[in-house]
């Protein structure tokens, strides 16, 4: 690690393919938009030597410079890698989106990486959905630190925001959160701001000035020992406690001077233990330096201190048919299982798979079986499918370098797999396997769309398909019902990078439309209704008349046929015709033009003529039966309830209740969680929650998720019902 007090090791730059999983290190940066994540990523790769200066390529490009940025407010949408080398080690630098629409991007980035690196602005401090992120990664196990930025803002303070990292993730432990530097200040200027230069390492004991644009190593004046003292105490008794060895307490509490060695090595079996939690400072290179402030300390905690690909525990494997396959973690000559962790189109070589391979060889050329299970409600049928891959690549920024393998362990870009989208898994083709899928967000925003003519009409089906291929966390719907199309993202940047998505990338325009819900009909009390459908033209006359009751039925009930007649009033073979012109009519409403649901219709007299009679005489008059009965009846119109649970902060509890009740909804019951949250379950009409994935966004400063379901129909108020109704005769 950089407190090492070691000297520059000097073999650095830009990484291709590793050899040995032990030579690799995959670390997912975490944090939220604005953190500086993007940055620092740029200042890693300038220190490692990858590039030759900020932000610059060696042969063109930028490495922020990624497969899109969106838009609007130019924040980063998509995962993004950049593979490094330092010390002999590949170091894939997995960068997240950072905005809470793209948090698959996120979940995608946690599961191809070792270990987590949370990204945290001294200006902004720790946000809800970090903490969140924070503790899905305890829940794993996975080995994580802290890395403070924007140092250079004049009201940055690294001690305060230590002590805030400490309380937001240390939990219970506050001592497991703790910094391996404190800052090295330069001169105060005349804003009375005095700039941090420089790192002291509190177990070395050691000055690194960064001031001239290069590290630099020296030792601490007399006077600066005792400023780091206590702070050097406090980080190794955090260390000790969490030694495997239980006599190093013992030993230093009577005294003993822990040697610098044993220091270093049990910080490092922490960190990669996922039990201690060491937070660091960094900051971007100045105009023509070549290193910016941490970075070097940063790379030896990730080399020294993160796990090896053997360390992380392989997903769980099973065949095709779903039977469990024990597969040893990262075994380079196992059998193939690699992974799908995000899916791109590239304007040149087409679709590009990331992938990370867990265990066996992945070579270019091969073909390979593509597995997809399980995703079938998001758009995503199940497939098996055997492919060619084509070459294999690292990338960096818009370029790619060719590599000649990816072993377990290593992530790598693979092109023209045709088939493959995200999540898919990759094994061998006489040898199929899945891997258990990630935890995928639920989309909860609906976006209804409309083809802007013809000819993107043509075009919208292949781009919509290509569109949830790449991106899992959508969910595409054709409601049978609303006869809509809808995509269902994550939150509005979410549906407005698919739709510019679907504009630049597959040249489709779409018109976006108002979502509508699925509402029903029903009848509120018993009615009577008589079809006559006679006609007399010349020729084959039309002869059918019957006569209908209809009641109401318990919600779910359905449409419930019930024959009655006597005395053949009604033919036999007239009366599935007259069921069949009934379910037609409830089919297309009696009243606004919804289904017709919940009701039992009862057959109960006609007349038939024994040349003019017909099957399609019958079905016109149990239509119109049904429509007479509804026109002396009260109809109510039922609208589709969704029951509803919020995990809130207690803080915004009070808040999200009563946005509730704002919105019809009924509060089922609250139940306290761990973490200071609460659980709240309630049922709300869906037509009052189309877009709560924004709303309580807002409400709860992000902190808050929800999910919902389908709970039943129910009728709707007069008000709100006559005003559909209204809509509906306008429409007509």
């Amino acid at each position: 690690m950089g407190d090492k007090a070691s000297a520059h090791p000097g073999a650095a730059g830009r990484a291709t393919a590793a050899d040995h999983p032990a030579s690799v290190r995959n670390v997912v940066l975490v944090g939220h938009s604005g953190s500086g994540k993007t940055t620092l990523v740029e200042a890693l790769a300038l220190t490692a030597g990858a590039v030759n200066r900020a932000g610059r390529v060696e042969d063109g490009g930028t490495v922020s410079d990624y497969d899109e940025i969106e838009h609007r407010q130019n924040r980063s949408v998509q995962l993004s890698l950049v593979p490094v080398e330092w010390d002999g080690i590949k170091v894939n630098v997995l960068d997240t989106p950072g905005y809470a629409d793209f948090v698959g991007e996120l979940r995608a980035g946690l599961r191809a990486a070792d270990a987590a690196l949370f990204v945290v602005s001294a200006s902004d401090g720790v946000d809800g959905s970090t903490r969140m992120v924070w503790e899905e990664c305890a829940a794993v196990g996975m080995p994580r630190a802290i890395v403070i930025t924007h140092l250079e803002s004049a009201r940055a303070d690294f001690e305060q925001m230590t002590q805030v990292c400490a309380e937001a993730f240390g939990g219970d432990d506050p001592d497991a959160v703790l910094p391996l530097y404190l800052p090295l200040h330069g001169p105060q200027g005349s804003d009375g701001h005095a700039p941090v230069t420089g790192l002291i390492g509190l177990l070395s004991q050691k000055l690194f000035d960064y001031s001239s644009g290069e590290r630099k190593e020296s030792e601490p004046g007399e006077d600066q020992l005792p400023q780091i003292e206590d702070a050097r105490n406090r980080l190794i008794e955090g260390i000790i406690s969490e030694s495997e060895d239980e006599t190093l307490m013992d030993r230093y509490l009577g005294g003993e001077q822990i040697d610098f060695k044993t220091l270093v090595e049990d910080l490092e079996r922490a960190v990669a233990r996922g039990v201690f939690f060491p937070v660091l400072a960094a900051a971007p290179a100045a105009e023509g330096a070549r290193q910016g402030l941490g970075t070097i300390e940063l790379l030896e905690l990730v080399t020294g201190g993160f796990p090896t690909p053997f360390e992380h525990p392989t997903p769980g494997v099973t065949t095709i048919d779903g039977k469990p396959r024990e597969i040893k973690a990262c075994d380079t000559d196992g059998p193939l299982v690699a992974e799908v962790v995000k899916t791109s189109s590239d304007p040149y070589v087409g679709r590009v798979s990331l992938v990370r391979v867990f265990s066996g060889t992945l070579r270019p050329d091969e073909t390979v079986h593509v597995s997809g299970h399980g995703m079938a409600d998001r758009g995503h049928e199940d497939h098996d499918v055997d492919e060619r891959i084509g070459a294999l690549s690292t990338p960096f920024g818009k370029t790619q370098r060719p590599v000649t393998h990816a072993i377990a362990g290593d992530l790598v870009c693979v092109a023209k797999l045709g088939r493959a989208e995200t999540g898919d898994t990759l094994s061998a083709k006489d040898d199929p396997l899945l891997m258990e899928p990630w935890e995928m967000p639920d989309p909860l925003l609906p976006l209804a769309i409309e083809a802007h003519s013809k000819a993107d009409e043509d075009k919208l089906s292949q781009g919509l398909s290509r569109l949830v291929a790449e991106d899992p966390t959508m969910r595409l719907e054709q409601n049978q019902d609303t006869h809509q199309v809808v995509l269902w993202c994550l939150g509005e940047a979410h549906a407005d990078v698919a739709l510019e998505r679907l504009r630049s990338r597959y040249g489709v325009q779409v018109d976006v439309v108002p979502h509508k819900v699925s509402l029903r009909e029903t009848f509120a009390g018993k009615s009577a209704g008589r079809g006559r459908h006679v006609k007399q033209s010349g020729g084959h006359g039309q002869f059918a008349i019957c006569e209908i009751e209809v009641e109401p039925l318990p919600g779910g009930s359905g449409i419930e046929f019930v024959d009655k007649v006597v005395g053949g009033a009604v033919p036999r073979q007239f009366i599935p015709s007259v069921e069949k012109g009934v379910k037609a009519q409830a089919a297309k409403g009696v009243a606004a033009g919804y289904p017709l649901i919940d009701v039992r219709v009862t057959l109960l007299d006609g007349k038939a003529h024994s040349v003019d009679s017909s099957d399609a005489a019958f079905q016109t008059a149990g239509a119109l039966a049904l429509r007479e009965a509804a026109s002396d009846a009260k109809i109510h119109l039922l609208e589709p309830v969704a029951e509803v649970s919020i995990l809130v902060g207690d803080d915004y509890v009070g808040a999200v209740m009563s946005d509730l009740s704002g919105r019809r909804g009924r509060v089922l019951g609250t139940e306290q969680t761990s973490g200071g949250r609460t659980l709240v379950r309630a049922e709300v009409p869906e037509i009052e929650i189309g877009r709560y994935a924004v709303d309580l966004r807002s409400l709860s400063h992000g902190t808050a998720r929800f999910n919902r379901s389908y709970a039943r129909h129910e009728p709707m108020p007069a008000q709100i019902a006559e005003r559909i109704r209204e809509e509906a005769r306008t429409a007509s």
